[in-house]
């Protein structure tokens, strides 16, 4: 079988800059305070409405197939990672196949919020490996900035999340020594209501939402943080040295580390845990914030960018999200 290289990384995001200060001026918050407890100075929202989730993945996933050295007309299959669909149904992979001008390939949603990226990146390898499709437009989009509490309280989840999209093309080759080495995914259910939006539901009923759950504040996320970090901090390492002994790989092998962006404190935790220098992290969530899906293919097509992550590189993923979702893959670039 044929491994499945990342060809072409590309991202976007959108030019409106909301700094903590921004924030400040609509609840009871800080730039001291942000940064103390996110690391994160400044994120971007949408400019104007109208724009969801398959609107900011276009320019990435132009970006991606031009770096790739391939036309858009080559991509046979779309996956498509994000929990802030365009629409509630049909998925935002379809509306993005008619916005690049791609009829009757397939197209892919999937609902893993954080490690939605990761989730992809095994989907797609299968795929590839398995001879099924040759080239993969794998997409984290995101806009939640339409659908946060901007009040006092919900500050502690607002002042975190971020509008962006991060695509990645990929396809098989024939180099033993490139591409996915390895992918390991996990769940666990019992924390899911930790980190969630309650309403609409589907459970609900005659109606998905009612003005009592509206007044009640249900249809904005909500977090327990405390347990968010302790199991972040605990699943991440531990997907991180499974992923290693897939591929037959130490700590001592990675050139550049990618996690996904949530929490500083989270990152420089499980850094500290991997023995991992900072160095080798890549880091953006001072800049663009919590992207969820968006926030890895982001951060390495910024590595790529700037020269951290070249040609040759073992670059390593983990992430961690709601529903519990986690996952960590190995990738030689």
């Amino acid at each position: 079988m044929p491994r499945t290289a990342i060809l072409g990384v590309g991202h976007y995001v959108p030019t409106r800059v909301v700094t903590n200060d921004d924030l400040s001026k609509m609840f009871n918050t800080s730039d001291e305070w942000i940064v103390q407890r996110s690391g994160i100075r400044e994120r971007r929202y949408i400019e104007h409405d109208g724009i969801g989730a398959s609107d900011l993945a276009v320019p990435a996933a132009r970006m991606a197939a031009e770096r790739a050295g391939i036309a858009i007309s080559e991509i046979d299959a779309i996956i498509f990672a994000t929990l802030s669909p365009d629409v509630f149904f049909p998925g935002s992979g379809c509306f993005l196949q008619t916005k690049l001008g791609l009829k009757n390939i397939p197209a892919l949603d999937i609902r893993n919020q954080c490690s939605g990226f990761l989730y992809g990146l095994q989907i797609a390898d299968a795929w590839i490996r398995a001879g099924m499709y040759k080239r993969v437009l794998l997409v984290g989009s995101e806009v939640h900035s339409t659908g946060i509490d901007f009040s006092d309280a919900g500050r502690d989840v607002t002042v975190l999340f971020g509008d962006g999209a991060g695509a990645v093309i990929l396809g098989p080759t024939d180099d033993p020594e490139r591409g996915v080495q390895s992918v390991t995914l996990g769940a666990d259910g019992s924390g899911a209501a930790d980190l969630w939006i309650e309403a609409p539901s589907s459970r609900s009923s005659p109606s998905r939402i009612t003005p009592e759950m509206i007044d009640a504040r249900l249809h904005y996320p909500r977090m327990n943080g405390k347990q968010v970090f302790r199991w972040a901090t605990e699943k991440m390492p531990e997907a991180a040295h499974l992923a290693l002994r897939m591929a037959d790989k130490s700590m001592a092998d990675v050139d550049v580390f990618v996690p996904h962006q949530a929490n500083l404190r989270i990152n420089e935790f499980v850094a500290r845990k991997l023995g991992i220098p900072m160095e080798k992290v890549v880091t953006t969530i001072d800049r663009y914030g919590n992207t969820t899906a968006a926030s890895i293919p982001i951060s390495l097509s910024e590595a790529v960018a700037d020269g951290r992550a070249k040609p040759g590189s073992l670059v390593l993923f983990a992430a961690f999200g709601s529903g519990y979702t986690w996952g960590a893959g190995v990738v030689r670039m």
